[in-house]
C-alpha cells in the first residue's frame, strides 16, 4: 500500500520523529549531541521553524515545531540530516546511511494536544528507564520548559505561554503536568498518529485538515502489538523500544 503524503501546514505544530537506521544508535558521544543541537538551531533559523520541544535519544530524535510554510520542515530535516550524517561518517570513519529513509510526522491540535505532546516527548527518557525524572536528562527541552534554564533552540508556543501570568507560575504549572503518568490511551494515540502520518486532534480538527488538504485523514484501526519485556530484549536494548 503506498504511503500517504505527509501533511505540513503553515503555523500548525508538527510532531516529528526520526530514527536511526534499523533503530541503531545515531548518537555515540557527548560531542555528537552537541553537534546535532548546534545544526538544529541553525536549521530552525534558516527555515523559520519555531521549535517548542525536543529530545535526543540514543537512537532517535523527537521534535515539536511550527513551520512558517508547508515545505519548511522538509527542508529542515533534509539539511540537518545530511549535515549530521556527514559529520558522523567522518568522525567515526564509517560509510552508509545513518537515519531511516523517511521521518515520521503528525500535525498536532495546539489547544488540546500540544502540551500532551510536549509531555510525551520530554518523558521519553523516563519511559526508556534511562532516568527517573525528566529533569535528570540533559538532552531534552524539559529543563527549559519545566525549570526555566535558558535554551536558545526553543520558541515558546502560545499555549505554553498561557500557563501562567509570569515565568514562575508558568514553570510551576508546567511541572505539575508531569506529576501524573501519561495514560496508555494517550500514548497509543500519539504513536498511532505518528505511525500513520495522521493528525493528532479531535474530530473537528481532523475535519478542518481534510478540508484544507482535500485528503481523507481518518485513523486506520490496528491491533495493539505485544509489548516487548525486559527479559526478551535485555537491558542493553531498552532504548530501542518505541518510547
Amino acid at each position: 500500500m503506498p504511503r500517504r503524503p505527509r501533511i505540513h501546514l503553515p503555523g500548525l505544530p508538527l510532531h516529528v520523529v526520526q530514527r536511526g537506521h534499523n533503530r541503531d544508535a545515531c548518537f555515540f558521544a557527548e560531542e555528537d549531541y552537541l553537534a546535532y543541537r548546534e545544526w538544529l538551531g541553525e536549521a530552525c533559523k534558516a527555515t523559520g521553524c519555531a521549535l517548542h520541544a525536543y529530545v535526543q535519544m540514543t537512537n532517535h530524535v523527537h521534535l515539536l515545531l511550527s513551520p512558517p510554510e508547508s515545505e519548511a520542515v522538509s527542508r529542515l530535516m533534509i539539511s540537518l540530516g545530511r549535515r549530521y550524517v556527514q559529520y558522523i561518517n567522518k568522525t567515526y570513519r564509517r560509510t552508509g546511511t545513518l537515519w531511516d529513509s523517511r521521518y515520521k510526522s503528525s500535525l498536532v491540535q495546539a489547544d488540546a494536544y500540544l502540551l500532551l505532546c510536549q509531555r510525551y516527548i520530554e518523558r521519553n527518557p523516563v519511559r526508556a528507564a534511562m532516568v527517573d525524572d525528566p529533569a535528570h536528562y540533559r538532552w531534552s527541552s524539559y529543563r527549559a520548559n519545566g525549570l526555566g534554564q535558558p535554551d536558545s533552540l526553543l520558541t515558546s508556543h502560545v499555549v505554553y505561554s498561557s500557563l501562567g501570568a509570569n515565568e514562575a507560575d508558568r514553570l510551576a504549572n508546567y511541572r505539575s503536568l508531569f506529576s501524573p503518568e501519561l495514560d496508555t490511551d494517550a500514548i497509543s494515540d500519539i504513536r498511532m498518529a505518528l505511525d500513520q502520518g495522521q493528525p493528532l486532534g479531535d474530530a473537528r480538527f481532523i475535519d478542518s485538515i481534510e478540508r484544507a488538504t482535500g485528503q481523507r485523514r481518518e485513523i486506520r484501526p490496528r491491533g495493539r502489538p505485544r509489548k516487548a519485556t525486559l527479559e526478551e530484549t535485555g537491558p542493553q536494548d531498552q532504548m530501542s523500544l518505541d518510547v
